[in-house]
């Protein structure tokens, strides 16, 4: 996942010796645990910015703050702009994802699908990895939305890369996460979903400020990036798990999505008909931590020049007033 605009830290463990205090070396830096319901901030109500306790980077506010009754500070939502990146835990025998500060790397918790608001997110981290700053006291250099404008939808259109890529660039889009859905094996590897009897599709998770955007937009750039045609492939990549599918959320957007593929069948855009699947959501499982901004990450890899780069390009063109602002 992409990080903020500032630089990276880079410091020798004895440097962040020297700075931090023992626990906070043990839990940022050798990713450590605090023991549950001991932690200063978890009963924390105030206004204000949790930040990286090791380099001040803003991770929180206070409305995004929830008693989740774990025994750790809780959050269902990061401040946007990649102050936070994922990679995949698989130590004490679990499968988890766990989240370090963007900036330093230090560690901070975890995060997982089963918090109570719209995102459906709990970012489960140790107090010791924050600092507080009360309102007032310091301005906080993000304004996150509104928890009601949140919303999420999972969207299949052939190889997640391709997919990721495109909505890793449209303002309002808060996080992309690549993944497998619809199918009936639990948590699926890649190599499990290739072979195509998982009953999984590639898919891309999209959280979404409504503010900013809407799911018309986002379902206008899925049907111009991909062709929904095709049963069961994208141009060389044949499969189930390359299937043209919506996973919708909501009576909202299983209207919406319909709506849209009536419009296309009718105006024909297409020689062939529509055969996007409109299916209810039932669950997301992330995929491996190498998928994760694999556009990003290896620009110059064939695949990613010879199809990934052209979807990029299409849709920056068509859509190039859509477009998050860079710094």
């Amino acid at each position: 996942m992409k990080t903020d605009n500032n630089t990276m830290i880079n410091k020798t463990e004895q440097e962040w010796k020297e700075q931090l205090t023992p626990e906070q070396y043990y839990i940022l830096r050798q990713k450590g645990t605090e023991r549950p319901f001991t932690g200063k901030l978890l009963m924390n109500k105030e206004k204000g910015v949790y930040k990286c306790a090791a380099c001040g980077n803003e991770l929180f506010t206070d409305d995004m703050k929830f008693d989740s009754h774990c025994g750790w500070p809780s959050f269902d939502r990061e401040i946007a702009g990649g102050k936070i990146t994922q990679h995949e835990d698989n130590t004490h025998g679990m499968r988890r994802t766990e989240i370090l500060c963007g900036k330093c790397g230090g560690h901070l918790g975890h995060i997982f699908d089963d918090g109570p608001t719209e995102t459906g997110q709990r970012y489960c981290v140790n107090s010791v990895s924050l600092e507080f700053v009360k309102a007032g006291e310091e301005t906080p250099a993000a304004t996150a939305a509104p928890a009601n404008n949140i919303d999420t939808v999972t969207l299949g259109g052939g190889c997640f890369w391709c997919v990721e890529a495109v909505y890793e660039q449209l303002d309002g889009i808060i996080k992309v996460e690549s993944g497998y859905a619809g199918g009936e094996v639990p948590n699926p590897t890649y190599k499990a979903v290739c072979t195509g009897t998982t009953g999984h599709a590639e898919v891309v998770q999209l959280t979404y400020d409504k503010s900013k955007t809407s799911l018309d937009e986002i379902l206008k750039v899925f049907f111009t990036v991909h062709d929904p045609t095709t049963l069961n492939r994208q141009g060389a990549d044949v499969g189930t798990q390359y299937r043209s599918v919506i996973y919708y959320r909501n009576a909202e957007q299983e209207q919406k999505a319909k709506e849209i593929i009536a419009a296309l069948n009718k105006e024909h855009i297409w020689d062939s008909p529509v055969v996007t699947e409109v299916t209810a959501f039932d669950k997301f499982y992330k995929a491996e931590d190498y998928h994760q901004n694999y556009y990003q990450q290896n620009p110059e890899q064939g695949y990613c020049r010879m199809v990934v780069r052209p979807k990029v390009e299409k849709f920056e063109k068509l859509f190039k007033n859509r477009l998050k602002k860079t710094h």
